[in-house]
Formats: structure tokens, sequence, C-alpha cells
């Protein structure tokens, strides 16, 4: 009972006023209506059946409005995951339909699982792993992943080549079996997607393309002019269901669950942070960790696939002005009533309509802006970009993101092993030491060299300081006295780092020069007395502060 009050879907109903519900159910219409389009056209981008969209918006608002931390955030498919489970589903061999529903549930559900345990550890960071330069590549190009995918719903050609070039190389060799009255419906949709959103229509493009798609199909009968429809979508509700896979061994889809966890996380949050400034509240990723575990785990019961946050529901559910996480129940009671009572529409739908809305989703994923961007500011981020866009259309979407990950890692990691050492000095007439690269009419203290170390001294990087400081010695133009560490820019230090610092001591004292610390950290401060560094280097050139050391170093002159 305890539990049940915290849940927020309890804390809403506390303070619900009855005259919000009229804003919460216009927004819940709404985002049905914006959701319904993508709840049917991304499943194919993983091979699933079209209910499968449905079922996962259905159980994601419920449970996302139940445990979910925001009152504004709306869940439901999303490209980038989608094209993340049809990596994995290509890496796995899952080819059948049914094969492939029960695995997408698995993954669903493991998905949920991380999610759980990355709450309990507090492991919210890892959505950093995803740098925006990456997922700017990615997002990029996954997106040109859809764009080629489309090429069999528009030409009714089936193509069996994958990659970026291949597709159209097969295609042109294939050019006599395009069906025509399939490629000029896929077209004429996708120019009304287009227009519309040219004409910046208050009803979504994607909204007015499945209507009339629907009602031309119907009053045409296209299917009679080979253009492929839907077809059968179940006429009922989904019900609970334990996936199982036993063709897979339970290690890969563990891995590959954790590739599309990675993902879907990161791209989430992304863009419940966005919409959190836009909408002016907090966003918590280790909160919206519970709300996606919740999303996910449901999904994966009840036939569904990985979930995460969509921008398109809301984007409209903000712009309606929905007051609260009702708005989700609504539009999930109206996805119900569309499955049960509005079945022969979906089953209308012409296959060409959902190719054409995924190609009109992927061209508005696409960031060439953000590229042009990164090449003006910063030309390794752009690099980074590069990658994330090249790593999955070569080498597969789940390689090509861990090979991103891993490139800026290493870049990350190659910054912290040679951290910068700057030399420090005096100002006549003024208090403190300053950069003397940095600020005019600075001048070193004759006798006495400082230097900041700017980064942690670790392991990986003691060795380089090491011999930045002979470097400093033997290239100094004046006599040396005092060699003095500023250690106010280190935050940690290791063992192998003090061990460097103490032969540095050594070295230094060879050539008759003093080598002191100052302004080190708390932790530091201990580690040096704990291992005994302290006494060796002298407790005497262990310094609270620079102005400290500036006073001995001219008393003892």
């Amino acid at each position: 009972m305890a539990f049940a009050e915290r849940l927020p879907i309890i804390e809403t109903l506390k303070t619900y006023r009855l005259a919000w519900l009229g804003r919460d159910l216009s927004a819940g219409f709404a985002i049905a209506a914006v959701g319904l389009p993508s709840a049917i056209a991304y499943p194919a981008i993983a091979g699933l059946p079209p209910e499968t969209g449905l079922y996962a918006s259905i159980c994601a608002a419920i449970a996302y409005a139940i445990f979910g931390p925001s009152d504004r955030l709306i869940t439901g498919p999303e490209a980038s995951t989608m094209i993340m489970l049809a990596a994995v589903f290509a890496n796995l061999g899952s080819g059948q339909s049914e094969d492939r529903v029960a695995a997408a549930g698995a993954i669903a559900l493991l998905v949920g699982g991380f999610c759980i345990l990355a709450r309990i550890l507090r492991l919210d960071f890892v959505a950093s792993f995803l740098s925006r330069p990456i997922l700017t590549g990615f997002m990029t190009g996954i997106s040109l992943s859809i764009l080629v995918g489309q090429l069999e719903r528009f030409t009714a050609v089936k193509i069996d080549s994958d990659g970026l070039f291949e597709p159209f190389v097969e295609l042109a060799g294939k050019i006599h079996d395009v069906h025509m009255p399939t490629l000029l419906f896929a077209t004429g949709m996708l120019v009304l997607l287009f227009v519309m959103k040219r004409l910046r229509s208050p009803i979504p493009g994607a909204v007015v393309v499945v209507i009339l798609s629907v009602a031309l199909s119907l009053a045409f009968n296209l299917q009679s002019l080979g253009i492929h429809v839907v077809g059968a979508v179940p006429n009922a509700l989904p019900h609970f269901r334990m996936p199982w896979v036993s063709s897979i061994p339970l290690n890969r889809l563990v891995i590959d669950a954790l590739a599309v966890w990675i993902v879907s996380f990161s791209a989430g949050i992304i863009t419940a942070r966005a919409f959190g400034i836009q909408g002016g509240y907090r966003v918590d990723a280790n909160k919206e960790l519970t709300g996606f575990a919740a999303v996910n785990i449901s999904a994966g019961l009840f036939g569904g696939f990985p979930i995460t946050s969509s921008d398109s529901r809301t984007a409209v559910n903000l712009a309606v002005g929905a007051r609260t996480r009702l708005a989700g129940l609504a539009s999930a009671v109206v996805l119900v009533i569309i499955l049960l009572y509005l079945n022969d529409l979906l089953r209308a739908l012409p296959v060409p309509a959902l190719g054409a809305i995924l190609i009109a989703a992927a061209l508005s994923l696409m960031d060439f802006s953000g590229f042009a961007t990164l090449w003006r500011i910063s030309r390794i981020e752009f690099l980074f970009a590069l990658i994330g866009l090249v790593g999955p259309l070569y080498f597969g979407v789940v390689t090509g993101i861990l090979i991103a990950i891993a490139t800026s890692l290493a870049y990350v990691l190659y910054c912290s092993m040679v951290p910068r050492m700057v030399l420090l000095g005096r100002v006549p007439g003024f208090p403190g030491f300053h950069k003397l690269h940095r600020v005019a009419g600075s001048k070193p203290t004759p006798g006495l060299t400082v230097c900041l170390h700017q980064g942690s001294l670790l392991f990986y990087n003691a060795d380089h300081a090491r011999k930045e400081f002979e470097a400093i010695a033997e290239n100094a133009t004046e006599p040396i006295e005092w060699l003095i560490l500023d250690a106010g820019s280190i935050p940690l230090m290791d063992t192998t780092a003090v061990a460097a610092l103490v032969e540095i001591k050594n070295l230094l004292a060879l050539q008759g020069i003093r080598f002191g610390i100052a302004e080190p950290h708390n932790r530091c401060l201990e580690l040096l007395v704990s291992s005994g560094a302290a006494d060796m280097i002298g407790r005497g050139m262990i310094f609270d502060d620079l102005e400290t050391m500036f006073q001995t170093y001219q008393s003892r002159q």
C-alpha cells in the first residue's frame, strides 16, 4: 500500500482538477493521431508486424503514466532504437516473423532489466558515452539506412543487398521489375508530406497521409492494382506472454540488448532533456530509468519491442498544453479503440505510404547543419560525428556505435595521458601567480619555477609528468633553486604518481634543485602522507597555498 501511494500516477490523481480534463483528453487524441503512423510504420524497419508497434505504444503510454517521473514526456517507438533492433536481428539471424516478435520482446525485457540495474547502481552517466557529435553522426547514418531500406516499399522490387550503395546497384539491374503504380503512389505520398511540412500545416503530414492513403485504397481497390497493403492486423488487445527465444544463445542476446539499451537510453535522455528545457521542468536521468524500465518491461511482456521517449509525441503533448500524465493514458485509450473498432481501415493501409512516412522521418533526423557547426567549432568532434555516421553504415549499427564510443573514450584517455603543464609567474605590484603565456606583464621569479599541472596525476601519465619536469630543469635559461608543483588542479592522484613525484624530487636534487608541492587537495595530501612520500619530499616543502610558498622562498633567500 505504501508503495502504491508513492507511484507518480497516485500523486497526480490526489491533486487533479476536473478543469484539466479537457486539455488532457485533447492532448491524448493528438498524441494518438501523431503516434499512429509511426506505430504502424516503425516496426517495418526491424521486420516486425505492424500490430507490435500498436501494442508497444499502448503499453508504453500506460506504463510511463503510472511509473514515469515526468508529467510531460511521452514514450513510444523511435527510429534509432528500431534501427538498432534491426541490426541485432541481422546479427542473430532471426528470420521468421514469430522469432523476431519473440526476440524483440526478450530484448525489451532485457533493456528494462538494464534500466533497473542502472538505477540501482546509479549508472545514468552511461548516457553520456554517446556525445552529441556521435549522436549527430549516428542519427544521420541510421537515417540513410532507413532511406535505403525503403527501396523495396517504393518499387515493389525484392532487394537482397546490404550497405549504402549496393542496394541501388541491385535496383539498377532490376529496373524493369519496378512496379510503376507502387512507385507513383509512394512518390505522391512523399510529395504530400513535403508540401504539408512546407505549408506548416497544423495537422501532421503523416496523419494526412494515413487517412488519405486508406481512403484511396478503399475507394479504388489499390490492392487489385498490385499495390501491397498492410493486411491482417489482429483485432485484439495485447495479451500477456513471456517471450522465449530458444534458438538464440542467451549471452548473445544479452550483449546485443546492452547495445540497444545504450542507444535507446542515450537518445531518450537527450530527447527528455531537450523538452525539459522547452517545457521548463528538470529531467533527472536516474529517475527516468524507472520510467524507461517500466515501459520496456510492459512492452516486452505484451508483444512489443524496446521503447524510449518519443520526440514527435512529446512535442504534440506540449503544443496542445496537456496538464498532467493522464494525456498519455488518454492516448492509449484512443489507440485501443482504433485497434478494436477501426481495424479494417488499418488493414487497407498501403505499404508504399508507410515507406513515404519512413523516408520523411529519416530526412527529418538528418542534421547536416550540425556537421557544419562541428566543422567550424571543433574539427576533432567533427571527426567523431563522421565516425558515428560511417561506422553504422559499413560495420553494422552495433559495431559502428561501439567503434564511435571507443574512439571518443580513447581520445579522452589520450588527452588525460598528456595533460598540459604551464609555467606561472608574478605581475609586479599584484598578488598571486599567473600563467606566463596568458597574462601580460607576468614574469618568473628569479630562482623559483612554478609549474601548474592541469589534470589528474595517475599511473598512465606519471611518466609524462616526470619527463616534463626534467625538460623544464634542462631547458631553463636561468639557474633554478626551487621547482614547485602547483597541485591545485590535480583532483586525483595514485600511488604510481606519488612514486613518480619522489623520483622527480631525487632527480632534481642531483642538480641542486629543491622540489616542492603547493596547494594539494586533501585526498592527494593524505596519500602523500600515508605513503611516506611527504617525508621523502620534505614536510617543509609541502605548502597549503602558493602565497605561503612564495613567502617561505623569499625568507630563505
